[in-house]
């Protein structure tokens, strides 16, 4: 059998592929966009106060960071948190790490939780807490939430009533 000569040019032997052709491909418009309005579009711009947990994903925590992050979504909703972003550390030098930062603004990042420091993982409640008291110190966190606003309201109003509230 012989394989079907090509058309080449001048100076192109067979045992070469053939050139490839440079062809410019344009991205359609991103729904709902329409094309005369294509260059106005701009990046995002990160949110403040931004959460970043990071994780060793060697040690398989990326299912702990994953619901920690919607339990934080889902207490603080947009634009009491803005952003909340998973980094899988992957190094020997971040083994058993995790971290749950919180930066208010201008990078100035305080760190929230250490799972080394605190000796092991955070309680969602003890977590919410504390992002709590840097976020919005004044909000209550519901019914888990004994050092909230609304826990001092009950028991001022315990209080009041001359001790025991029925």
């Amino acid at each position: 059998m012989s394989t079907p000569q090509r058309n080449l040019p001048p100076g192109e032997d067979t045992l070469r592929e053939p050139r490839a052709r440079v062809v410019q491909c344009v991205a359609p418009p991103p729904l709902g966009v329409r094309p005369e309005d294509r260059g106005t579009i701009l990046p995002p711009v990160a949110n403040k106060p931004h959460v970043l947990i990071a994780y060793c994903d060697r040690c398989r925590w990326s299912p702990r960071a994953s619901w920690t992050q919607t339990e934080l979504f889902l207490t603080f909703p947009p634009p009491l948190i803005g952003s909340i972003t998973l980094q899988p550390l992957n190094t020997p030098e971040t083994g058993g790490q995790f971290r749950v930062w919180i930066d208010m603004g201008v990078n100035r990042w305080q760190l929230v939780w250490d799972r080394k420091t605190e000796g092991g993982f955070p309680e969602l409640k003890v977590l919410k807490q504390r992002i709590r008291n840097i976020v919005q110190p004044d909000m209550g966190l519901g019914h888990s939430d004994v050092k909230g606003k609304a826990a001092a309201e009950g028991e001022d109003s315990k209080a009041e009533a001359g001790g025991k509230a029925e």
